[in-house]
């Protein structure tokens, strides 16, 4: 159980693991997580499932590595195990047949998105997917998103790839078109959601988005993920992860991102300086 099956690097910093787990590939839904674990005192880490094969018994978990954790995790290599492995968790993607449904990915958030892009386009409806990142390098799963959207729309921040553009741009014409889209999904960086659904709010169309990133232990007992939706307190590992965007208190939650964010940056540099250490050392032993 556990099994790494296969390794691939999408991109700079972001890598897929297939693992083996065959009961989480058959009861997953759209939308849920799991807690990952390489050793028994490894950091609990919650990863989206980004794909599964029932039949085949896998889920795929696409991450990027941003701190000792997931430094540890891209480490691993195909035959490696995971110690620990819990899900699925958290809430599934509310999926319905309502029409025309777009899908919007930044960064890494096309990861998560994919399953809920899979999941619409499963129940009957027209799918337009967007898809942005920084510049073309940073793109990922272009081709599995183009095999199953009725509609691709690529745009990078320098123009590298697609439009120069951000994805509330073409996203903003979508919603003028007569009829505009019947629901919107936004995942990827928090500001970038947050103008996701400001885009939207004028046109009244419902607009889903997924604040996985905020959460911590993913069991709901840290309380780490707490977020303020509607006036209300959620916890998004339980409550969640996804809300109505037009309801998020964005400011208040990437207020309480930041808190990590510099724990995160001196962890990530670490492991940089380690991983050229230890490829210094292997060369100098290859030398003599």
């Amino acid at each position: 159980m556990n099994r790494i099956l296969s390794k691939e690097q999408l991109s700079a910093d972001v890598f897929r693991l297939r693992v083996a787990a065959p009961e989480i590939a058959r009861e997953r839904r759209a939308g849920q997580f799991v807690i990952v674990q390489r050793g028994e005192l490894s950091e609990r880490i919650p990863l989206t499932i980004a794909d599964a094969d029932a039949s085949a018994g896998w889920i795929a978990l696409i991450f990027q590595t941003v701190g000792k954790g997931t430094h540890l995790l891209a480490e691993l290599e195909p035959g490696q195990f995971l110690e620990n492995l819990v899900g699925p968790l958290g809430q599934p993607t509310d999926v319905r047949q309502v029409g025309h449904v777009v899908c919007v990915g930044g960064g890494i958030g096309v990861a998560p998105m994919y399953p809920i892009a899979q999941a619409m386009k499963a129940a009957g409806n027209r799918l337009t997917v967007i898809t942005g990142a920084r510049t073309k390098d940073l793109l990922i799963l272009q081709d599995e998103m183009a095999a199953i959207a009725d509609r691709l729309i690529v745009v990078t921040d320098d123009g590298s790839a697609g439009r120069k553009a951000l994805v509330t741009q073409p996203l903003k014409e979508l919603c003028q078109e007569s009829p505009p889209p019947n629901e919107v999904v936004a995942i990827g960086p928090p500001i970038m959601m947050k103008f996701c659904a400001e885009t939207t709010r004028p046109f009244g169309i419902h607009t889903m988005v997924s604040l996985n990133t905020i959460m911590v232990d993913g069991t709901g007992m840290c309380g780490g993920c707490r977020v303020m939706v509607g006036g209300q307190a959620r916890f998004v590992c339980v409550d969640g992860p996804e809300f109505d965007g037009h309801q998020v208190d964005f400011a208040n939650m990437m207020l309480r991102l930041g808190a990590y964010k510099q724990i995160e940056n001196v962890a990530h540099d670490h492991c940089h300086l380690e991983q050229a250490a230890r490829a210094l050392t292997a060369g100098k032993a290859g030398a003599v």
